[in-house]
Formats: structure tokens, C-alpha cells, sequence
């Protein structure tokens, strides 16, 4: 990468817990991390947020809220995201794995009671004192 890359993660409220999957692809597999996805061009924050959370986990969500940014860098690959931070509400739907490929399931955590490891953009918001229910 010559540039950061710009990327969302979905932070989505469902009776006092969050939705982290488990991640199957070869950047963090084995990681637990919030559903969101790379910024595509000409697309708006929000719209990314809606588009990734539907098609990773099929659910539909609203409210969401900017909560956050972290700065996420991969040294040891040379990745470099500035990963945008939103809290949602589930809407409909029930959360399904919709990409095996980057997936292998999804969980609802409640809040500060982490799976483990966690995906760095996941690790990095959790420490910088963001909580998508404040």
C-alpha cells in the first residue's frame, strides 16, 4: 500500500450485546472483529456501513452513529486502514455468514466480554474507550 486505505467497521446493538464474527480470511483469520468493509469510491460512510452489514452478515440496520476512528497499522504486512467506527441498531434479520470466504460465523457478545484474539481495528476501538451503548 503507498496510501492508508479507508475502511468501516459496524458496531450493531441487539438486546444489550454486539455482533463480532469470526474471521476466516488470511489478513486476521482466527480474529473476532465487527462487521464493515473497505470504502468503495464515490460511496458515502453511511451507505458502506448499510452495504457491508448486509452483505456479510444479512442483516438490516438503523441509527447508525459515527462513534469513532482508529488508525489501524499492520506493520508486519504493510497494511496501513483508517477505519471508520459506527453504532447501529439491528433492524431485521437474523445474522447469517453470507461470505464463508471472509467469515466463519457470527456471535452476539455483550459489551466487555470479548472473544479472543481480536482483529486490530477491533482491538484499537475497544482501547481507545469507544462504547457503542454510551
Amino acid at each position: 500500500m503507498n496510501y492508508p486505505g479507508v475502511g468501516v467497521g459496524v458496531y450493531i446493538r441487539k438486546e444489550g450485546k454486539i455482533l463480532l464474527g469470526l474471521r476466516t480470511s488470511e489478513h486476521g483469520k482466527g480474529q473476532w472483529c465487527a462487521p464493515g468493509g473497505k470504502l468503495e469510491m464515490n460511496e458515502g460512510l453511511e451507505d458502506c456501513a448499510r452495504r457491508e452489514t448486509l452483505e456479510e452478515t444479512g442483516l438490516q440496520v438503523d441509527k447508525l452513529t459515527l462513534i469513532g476512528v482508529t488508525n489501524d497499522i499492520w506493520t508486519d504486512i504493510g497494511t496501513h486502514y483508517v477505519t471508520v467506527c459506527f453504532a447501529a441498531d439491528w433492524s431485521a434479520g437474523e445474522a447469517r455468514v453470507m461470505e464463508p470466504d471472509k467469515c466463519e460465523k457470527w456471535e452476539w457478545f455483550e459489551w466487555g466480554t470479548f472473544p479472543e484474539p481480536l482483529f486490530l481495528s477491533t482491538r484499537n476501538f475497544i482501547k481507545a474507550g469507544y462504547n457503542p451503548f454510551v
